[in-house]
C-alpha cells in the first residue's frame, strides 16, 4: 500500500499550504481506494481488509514518538541554531542552556520545564524564524536599533499601511525616540491580541486623531469587552444626604 500510494497520490509532486492539508488529502486518497477491486480477485480492498484484520497483530500500547530532541546554547541574537536553521527566544534567554525538541512541522524550545517558544519548522539551511515578541522589551530599551533591527525589517515589510502611519504620526508628535517607544507599545499588543482587532483599533485611532499607543489599548480592549455595556446602581449602597452650603456660614462664630 506504501509504494501504490507512493507512485498514485504522490507523483508528480503535491503541492499543498501545509502538512496537515497534504496528509488529509493522502488519507482521503487511501480511504477511497477500498471501493477499489484488484484484477483477479473477486472482493474490494475494505473486504478483503475485513477478513485479514484477524490475523494482524494489534497496535502498540505507546504511540509511536516522530519527534527529536537536542540541547543548545542561546546566542547572543538570541537564537538557536537547529539543523542548520535559526529560531528566536525571549532575550531574557540569551546565553542560557536550552531543550529542542523538534517535530515533524514544529519545534519547540524549553527552558527547563517552562516552554519559551514555538515556532513553525524550516527546512533548508541558513534561514531564520524571527518572532517579534521576543525582541520588542529590548528595542523599547534601544529605540535608536529599531530601523536596523532584523525582526522589525522581516516584519516591516510586511505589515499594513496603518501601522506605518501610526509610527509617522507618533514620531512627528513626539520626536523620534518617543514616538518610536510609543509605536513599540502599540506592537506589544500583538502579542495577547488578534492582528485583525489590532489594525482595526489603529485605524480607529489614525481617523479620531488619538496619538498614544494608550489610546490604541483603550480602543482595543474596548471593543473586546463589548460597545454595548450597561450600568446600574448597587442595592443597598449607602447614600447620603445632598449638602446644605448655607451651614458654612456659621464657621467662625457666625457674623
Amino acid at each position: 500500500m506504501v509504494g501504490y500510494a507512493r507512485r498514485n497520490y504522490m507523483v508528480p509532486v503535491p503541492k499543498s499550504d501545509s502538512l496537515e492539508e497534504l496528509n488529509q488529502r493522502l488519507l482521503k486518497d487511501c480511504l477511497s481506494y477500498g471501493g477499489h477491486q484488484i484484477d483477479g480477485r473477486e472482493h474490494t480492498v475494505n473486504e478483503l481488509y475485513e477478513k485479514e484484520k484477524g490475523d494482524l497483530l494489534s497496535l502498540p500500547d505507546i504511540q509511536f514518538s516522530s519527534l527529536e530532541t537536542a540541547g543548545c546554547k542561546v546566542d547572543k541574537y538570541s537564537t538557536v541554531m537547529v539543523d542548520k536553521n535559526r529560531y528566536s527566544v525571549p532575550t531574557a534567554y540569551a546565553y542560557c542552556k536550552v531543550r529542542v525538541v523538534l517535530y515533524v512541522d514544529e519545534v519547540e524550545i524549553f527552558y527547563g520545564s517552562k516552554k519559551i517558544a514555538s515556532h513553525g519548522r524550516l527546512f533548508g539551511n541558513n534561514k531564520w524564524s524571527l518572532l517579534p515578541e521576543h525582541y520588542l522589551e529590548l528595542i523599547l530599551k534601544r529605540p535608536q536599533a529599531f530601523e536596523s533591527a532584523r525582526v522589525i525589517r522581516q516584519w516591516r515589510s510586511n505589515w499594513p499601511v496603518c501601522l506605518e502611519r501610526l509610527l509617522d504620526k507618533f514620531c512627528q508628535k513626539q520626536g523620534y525616540t518617543k514616538g518610536v517607544k510609543e509605536f513599540i507599545l502599540v506592537l506589544m499588543l500583538y502579542k495577547g491580541h488578534s492582528a485583525e482587532a489590532i489594525e482595526s483599533a489603529v485605524e480607529t485611532a489614525l481617523s479620531s486623531g488619538a496619538g498614544s499607543s494608550q489610546a490604541v489599548k483603550h480602543i482595543l480592549i474596548h471593543r473586546e469587552c463589548g460597545r454595548d455595556q450597561s450600568f446600574s446602581a448597587l442595592e443597598n449602597w449607602q447614600t447620603f444626604p445632598a449638602p446644605d452650603v448655607s451651614i458654612y456660614g456659621q464657621i467662625g462664630g457666625g457674623r
